[in-house]
């Protein structure tokens, strides 16, 4: 039996709109400096993880207000991210290659079944957006910014071991909720960081 309150449903939106609010920011900077196929990819990633998160906390809202468990909502939260996190992901590495004249060409990750691949999906899209985020901060002489970068990403690798543990407990999901929130918080002042200091020329 799952313990989840409307305020945790509640709460559960703020990280999602914490990460929307850095997807605007990514997508409206790095529309000119981005090929037409590496925008398209860019924006379906992050597009793709942020429509996850916004479901699966409806779901938990609604499941918490006692409306409906409609299960499927939380099933394709992790396909449906991880493979948004990897397209962006390869769209950042598009762009820190074509800022070199590098060639570079990416083919779109087949769906497969099974949450491991999906969860090595995750961490290798988000790894190359912090990655390339921070390479592009470098550039910028945002050292504060990189060091947010990691830290986003070190959160998000919390989240991996928040995920082992037993989600029926409420404070289980509190912990998650938390560390989720200030890993996005994190790429969020960091992404700004950058957004004022002229991302989409760097």
């Amino acid at each position: 039996m799952r313990e989840f309150s409307v305020i945790m449903g509640l709460v559960d939106y703020i990280p999602v709109l914490l990460f929307a609010v850095s997807g605007v920011l990514m997508m409206r900077d790095l529309y000119r400096p981005l090929p037409k196929y590496g925008f398209a990819m860019l924006a379906a990633g992050l597009i793709n993880v942020f429509s996850a998160g916004f479901l699966k906390a409806t779901w938990k809202l609604l499941y918490a207000m006692g409306i409906c468990d409609f299960e499927i909502l939380n099933k394709m939260f992790l396909p449906t991210q991880s493979l948004g996190f990897l397209m962006a992901g390869i769209a950042m590495v598009i762009l820190v290659a074509r800022k070199k004249n590098r060639v570079f060409s990416a083919v779109p990750p087949a769906i497969f079944s099974g949450s491991a691949i999906f969860l090595v999906m995750m961490v290798l899209g988000f790894g190359c957006i912090c990655t390339c985020l921070s390479i592009l901060a470098a550039r910028l002489k945002k050292k504060a910014a990189i060091v947010l970068f990691v830290l986003a990403f070190l959160a998000s690798m919390c989240m991996g071991y928040a995920g082992r543990l037993d989600h029926t407990l409420s404070w289980v999901n509190w912990l998650e909720q938390s560390i989720n929130i200030v890993s996005q918080a994190c790429l969020l002042d960091g992404v700004w960081m950058l957004h004022k200091a002229g991302l989409k020329d760097a």
